[in-house]
Order: structure tokens, then C-alpha cells, then sequence
């Protein structure tokens, strides 16, 4: 009798010890599942982060874009008001503009040398007008970058405008009745000033042509 309770004491710890290495390895099974479930999560949120600051991103780069247009639309639309207004235009439309940006055709600081490429450009540009557009009225538009006094800024768009205005008529032979000048010096900014590809896309003349 003692050795049949000995047995059976023995078979219950069996068991006994099964179970707890059973529930041992469920725990430890369920914890590794959890640790990947909280890694998945982990993953996924840094996911999103990362495509909401992509979206920013893309929202504040289209809103760039379109602040550039409007920009570039509202100076052309001033051009032509004015055109009309002087009795210039016969058909009161615009045609085109070319933009001579300084990221392209260097102007030393503070300086309205026509550089090299500039003059190219000039060329090219007066050879068009002479081929297709006779009649054409152009706006020479100067623009800065904000560095220096706006007062300052005025007068040197003013003057690389007027470099361009003297070169298309002494050397391209464009009549003067038929350009007119006007600085916007730094107040129509097409990119943020705060670095220098900004302020070189800022620095620039446009040829605003008019029918």
C-alpha cells in the first residue's frame, strides 16, 4: 500500500512539473508574440511619422510653387496695365517673359555688369523679337534679393534693368519707344531670402513681352 501511495505521489509530481514547464513555455511564447507586436506598432507609427512629414513636405513645396506663379503673373499683368495705359499695345495681350535669374547669369554684388552669358541671352532674345515680334512692347523688370537697405534695393534693379534696356538697343538695335524700365526692387521675392538659392533666384531682370 505504502509503495502504491509512493507511485502515485511520484506520478502527480510528474504532472505537477509538467504543467509548470507547460505554462512556462506558453508564457514565454506569448511574450515573445507581444515583443513583436510591440515592435510592428513601434514600426508603424514611425511609418506614419515619416509620410506625414513627407506630406508636409510636398504641401509646403506646391505652396512655394504657386506663390512663385502668382507672382510671376501678378508683375505681367502690371506690365500690361500699364502698357495699355500709354497707349502702347495694339492687340493689349502679353505675349511671353524671359527671367535672367542670377543662378544662371551672374551680377557681381551690387553690380550691373551684363556678364558674358547675359549678353548671349540679350542676343538670342533680340534676335527672336526682330523674327517673330516687330511690334512687340517689352518691360524690363528688375529684381533684388532683400540684403541691403529697400531703398538701395530700388535703385539696383533699376540699374541692371537699365543695363539690359541700353544693350538691347545700342547693341541688339531694339528702338527705345518700344522698352520701358521699372525696378521692383526686393518686394517680389520668388523664394524665401533666408538662403542663398533663394536670394539667387530673387536677383534677376524679366523681360515681360507685350502686344
Amino acid at each position: 500500500m505504502k509503495r502504491l501511495i509512493s507511485v502515485l505521489a511520484l506520478i502527480a509530481l510528474a504532472l505537477g512539473l509538467s504543467a509548470c514547464a507547460t505554462r512556462t513555455y506558453v508564457d514565454d511564447k506569448v511574450a515573445v508574440v507581444n515583443q513583436r507586436v510591440d515592435e510592428v506598432d513601434s514600426n508603424a507609427k514611425q511609418g506614419i511619422r515619416r509620410l506625414d512629414a513627407q506630406v508636409g513636405l510636398m504641401d509646403a513645396t506646391l505652396k512655394a510653387h504657386e506663390e512663385m506663379i502668382a507672382a510671376a503673373q501678378k508683375t505681367a499683368q502690371e506690365a500690361l496695365d500699364r502698357a495699355i495705359a500709354a497707349g502702347k499695345l495694339s492687340e493689349g495681350k502679353m505675349l511671353y517673359e524671359v527671367v535672367l535669374s542670377d543662378d544662371h547669369f551672374k551680377f557681381g554684388i551690387d553690380d550691373d555688369k551684363l556678364s558674358k552669358e547675359t549678353k548671349a541671352a540679350l542676343d538670342s532674345f533680340a534676335g527672336q523679337i526682330k523674327a517673330e515680334n516687330k511690334g512687340a512692347y517689352i518691360e524690363i523688370q528688375g529684381h533684388t534679393d532683400s540684403r541691403g537697405e529697400a531703398s538701395h534695393n530700388d535703385k539696383l534693379g533699376e540699374r541692371r534693368a537699365m543695363a539690359v534696356y541700353q544693350y538691347l538697343h545700342t547693341k541688339a538695335g531694339l528702338p527705345l519707344h518700344r522698352m520701358n524700365v521699372i525696378s521692383y526692387g526686393e518686394t517680389r521675392p520668388l523664394a524665401s531670402n533666408m538662403t542663398e538659392d533663394g536670394r539667387k533666384q530673387n536677383r534677376r531682370v524679366v523681360l515681360v513681352v507685350l502686344k
